[in-house]
């Protein structure tokens, strides 16, 4: 499924929520393989990457190497548990090596090996280096004449290091309109509130300030990611787009949202069973 296909937009959005559905899904499946992992930010990002990854990626099918591809960097590599059904989903590898997370010999650990995954862009997992990179991806990009663009996801609690503050004003300076800049934007870390650790607002106006097109959506209405991936400007254009998505840290399992305990956690069978029924209660309606 990509944008240019003939979908009305409604069915676009029922498509893309279903897939948001079964992400989440899969998160619980595979951290009960795994003995654990992060939910909160896995289910915080869900639906952002659907939308980046289904809708506003150039990608081929099958193919996690093609050379005109969009890149993409998850700059909070602790999401991993979110990611890597995805590139199984884009058919980069077998669905089945997904039933190995995080055991011993699997090409799966908790942040992601561009070395063992195909299609990972980047191995991630010390936070704040996924900007640095993706500006050095950018410029190649524009060094080489090519139109691909470089999409970097990063965790709120993960923009309090220096060098994300260091890639900021380098991406303008460069004018590197080739760069799209996600925040999951879920206002916890692993301890506690963002804005009592170290406040980070006001986002949008501190982005803007470095140079940057900035967009404040709603990071869980597919309506308004679609919406804003597609005010999109061409990669040729010189100013780098940030998008602040606003989510919610363990979205779709109530027993997790908002709270900070599910940062990182594993799941017995029943807890499980909860958290999958949550998530089918949770689903926006389907559009008539």
């Amino acid at each position: 499924m990509h944008k240019k296909d003939s979908k009305s937009r409604d069915q676009l959005l029922d498509y893309l929520d279903d897939k948001a559905e079964w992400l989440r899904r899969e998160i619980i499946r595979l951290s009960s393989i795994a003995g654990g992992a992060h939910l909160g930010g896995g289910l915080s990002m869900a639906d952002v990457i659907v939308a980046v990854y289904y809708y506003a990626m150039n990608l081929k099918q099958g193919d996690p190497t093609w050379a005109d591809r969009d890149r993409f960097i998850l700059s909070k590599g602790h999401g991993a548990v979110a990611y890597c059904p995805v590139l199984a989903d884009q058919g980069f590898f077998s669905p089945d090596w997904l039933n190995t997370f995080n055991n011993l010999d699997s090409p799966f650990g908790m942040h992601p090996d561009m070395k063992k995954i195909p299609g990972c862009d980047m191995s991630t997992g010390s936070l704040g280096h996924g900007l640095s990179v993706a500006v050095g991806m950018a410029l190649t990009a524009r060094l080489d004449k090519k139109s691909w663009r470089v999409f970097v996801l990063m965790g709120d609690g993960e923009i309090n290091e220096g060098m994300v503050w260091e890639a900021a004003p380098a991406a303008s300076h460069f004018k590197l309109g080739n760069i799209v800049a996600i925040i999951d934007r879920n206002t916890l870390s692993l301890d506690g509130p963002t804005e009592e650790i170290m406040a980070i607002e006001p986002i949008a106006k501190r982005w803007e300030a470095f140079g940057w097109r900035v967009f404040d959506i709603d990071g869980h209405d597919m309506g308004a990611l679609v919406d804003t991936l597609d005010k999109l400007p061409p990669s040729s254009d010189p100013t780098p787009t940030l998008i602040v998505a606003r989510t919610v840290k363990g979205k779709g399992v109530d027993f997790m949202e908002n709270n900070p305990i599910w940062h990182y956690a594993g799941l017995d069978k029943a807890k499980s069973a909860e958290a999958l029924t949550c998530i089918g209660n949770c689903r926006p309606k389907r559009r008539t």
